[in-house]
């Protein structure tokens, strides 16, 4: 415990620098605290910046810089970008349509509508939106929560036109809350979401949706609007008898088709093309393949015609006057809030290192 024969030096006698003193700074007002702490907040990239000591006509080309940034990049677009953004569009094309209409089915709406999801948000976004690497449409929790929520209400199936008027309205909702989290600023929100929290939701909504396959690859046309783990199982197994062979042969084939060509792509990286095209090639031959071999008339089902046209003006289908207004006002909040969560996951685990503005991202 130290030699006792030994001369320690004094603290006292080890002479001490005496460094430059910092001052503290005084204590400010209560309210210029308060309104510096919320600018901090609200305006952290501080976007009125740019407008300071600028003629009217420049902040004029500023403003709408900052809420349409395709004005900004347009300019400087190149034909190498175009050549990129082509096949880049092509290949998301060739995800997002079956996509699309496999949202669609989830949330209990027209096959059409899962199409038009799948290309009037991008192409909105691609004037609007703050990231080049995001991508915006439906995502399966949203169609999930949505059939959830609204078929406890209303069904499907019994009214459907009823049912339609509501998910319209709930969309409704959920872009009316999104637009003002961007112009109330309130894109901070994420920092408060737990990456540990997001994570084992994604997981649970994952679990969800696969459990909510069974429905199709079974063949099962009557199955429940529940999301727990033990009403699908007893939905499942109290119908074996309606279990269609056909069905679950044809979606094990095309699964492990896609599983094995997500392998290869990873395998082989400059094959990439091959898992994303995947999707796309499944739905075209397995169309072919139901059509040459008349399937529908051996249990498999079909998604059927689908409506040609552009769809018409929805505005006069929004059900404000139903008595179920304030559920749909609930599953639209509740999809928005959901929507902010999955954007959160997709961005901080996918495109860290990508600068992204929330709140022009919700506008």
């Amino acid at each position: 415990m130290g030699n006792p024969d030994f001369d320690y030096p004094s603290t006292m006698d080890v002479p001490t620098e005496c460094g430059h003193q910092v001052a503290i700074p005084p204590p400010q007002p209560f309210i210029k605290s308060f309104m510096s702490n919320l600018k901090e907040t609200f305006f952290p990239d501080d976007p009125l910046r740019q407008f300071k000591n600028k003629p009217a006509s420049k902040k004029l080309i500023l403003g709408l810089q900052y809420f349409i940034p395709i004005l900004e990049w347009g300019p400087k677009y190149t034909l190498e970008f175009f050549k990129a953004d082509f096949i880049s569009g092509i290949t998301i094309a060739s995800l997002a349509i079956p996509q699309g209409i496999s949202y669609a089915k989830l949330a209990n709406l027209p096959p059409i509508l899962g199409l038009y999801s799948s290309f009037i948000p991008p192409l909105v976004y691609a004037m609007m939106g703050s990231s080049r690497d995001l991508a915006v449409g439906t995502v399966a929790v949203a169609s999930l929560l949505t059939a959830s929520m609204l078929g406890k209400e209303v069904n499907p199936i019994e009214n459907p036109k009823l049912y339609l008027h509501l998910a319209f309205t709930a969309t409704f909702f959920a872009g009316v809350l999104q637009l003002a989290f961007g112009f109330l600023r309130l894109g901070f929100i994420v920092d408060f979401l737990s990456h540990a929290t997001i994570v084992g939701f994604m997981a649970g909504a994952a679990t969800v949706v696969i459990l909510q396959q069974l429905k199709g690859m079974l063949g099962l046309v009557h199955f429940t609007s529940a999301t727990d783990l033990v009403s699908v199982m007893r939905s499942v197994f109290n119908q074996t008898h309606k279990w269609r062979w056909e069905s679950a042969v044809l979606g094990c084939c095309f699964l492990f088709f896609l599983m094995v060509t997500k392998y290869f792509s990873k395998r082989r990286p400059k094959f990439f093309w091959v898992s994303a095209i995947a999707p796309l090639t499944s739905v075209i031959f397995g169309s072919l393949l139901v059509y040459f071999t008349h399937a529908e008339n051996h249990g498999v089902q079909v998604i059927g015609e689908l409506k040609k046209g552009l769809n018409p003006i929805t505005v006069t289908d929004l059900a404000f006057g139903s008595p179920y207004l304030m559920t749909a006002i609930k599953t639209g909040m509740i999809t928005a809030i959901i929507a902010l969560a999955v954007s959160h996951f997709y961005y901080f685990y996918f495109l860290p290192n990508i600068p992204l503005t929330f709140n022009a991202h919700n506008v």
